[in-house]
């Protein structure tokens, strides 16, 4: 995944869809807490279970949605079909 997020189509989409105006793509630390991360989560979800990851996940997406106004489900909508109204909204921040 982080090989296609860094592509030159997806940096283009996510500028022009975005409030992330000048985004030029990930560093490469970036990119590696990316994949800690991901390790990190799946090693967690596999001790909690499902249920209990699913509670993790929308948890700390309501977190930040309420406190930085972004999150994973907010850039998946913006990517795929972007709505003026949460762009405007993250731009009030």
């Amino acid at each position: 995944m982080e090989v296609i997020e860094n592509t030159n189509r997806v940096i283009e989409r996510y500028r022009g869809v975005t409030v992330a105006i000048g985004y030029e793509g990930d560093t490469i630390m970036n990119s590696l807490g990316d994949i800690i991360s991901f390790g990190v989560g799946f090693i967690l979800a596999r001790y909690l279970g499902f249920r209990r990851s699913f509670a993790v996940f929308v948890i700390t997406e309501l977190i930040l949605v309420l406190w930085i106004r972004d999150s994973l489900i907010l850039n998946i909508i913006m990517l795929i079909y972007p709505v003026e109204a949460i762009k405007t909204w993250q731009m009030m921040h």
